[in-house]
């Protein structure tokens, strides 16, 4: 059975906010607030941090208004115009169109967490002993990275190929 497009990407905007949803239910109901979990050590731990603001914390501490029309108005109609682009332009390649899918599912779960919960769980944080060391992040900017990701590769290899054409 194939599916169309239009049911892969919808498909696959609704897994990534499954999961991520689902890891936050667990974090939520297993985590106690503010702990820290080694998982490979300390290299990789588990923590439940309660994120009022973007990435990093950026504008937690911005007033109500302009929290609300940076955190929740502007990212909402920038994920509806990336879906209505994916949904339109049928010449997107499958990487970019997988890598734009997983932008807006992640961007959705953490919009739904915004808004349900007024912030965001996060509980993932990696510190390679001060060689590389992240912020506490969750499912859902796992997405948005692995989009992005795919975004770059996808269009360094379609301008390789162009060249070479």
């Amino acid at each position: 059975m194939k599916l169309s497009r239009n049911t892969f990407i919808i498909l696959l905007i609704v897994i990534n906010i499954a999961l991520d949803q689902i890891t936050k239910i667990l974090v939520r109901l297993y985590v106690t607030p503010g702990s820290e979990t080694p998982i490979i050590g300390n290299l990789f731990t588990l923590h439940n941090v309660e994120n009022t603001g973007a990435f990093l914390g950026m504008g937690s501490d911005l007033n109500p208004t302009l929290r609300l029309i940076f955190l929740l108005i502007l990212p909402i109609l920038v994920l509806g115009y990336v879906t209505i682009h994916i949904i339109k332009n049928k010449t997107l390649d499958r990487l970019s169109l997988i890598g734009f899918c997983c932008i807006v599912g992640g961007g959705i779960a953490n919009v739904y967490d915004r808004i349900v919960y007024g912030s965001v769980t996060d509980f993932f944080h990696i510190d390679l002993g001060g060689v590389f060391r992240t912020g506490i992040f969750n499912l859902a900017d796992m997405s948005v990275m692995l989009g992005l990701g795919l975004l770059l590769y996808a269009g360094f290899k379609n301008k390789k190929e162009t060249e070479n054409a």
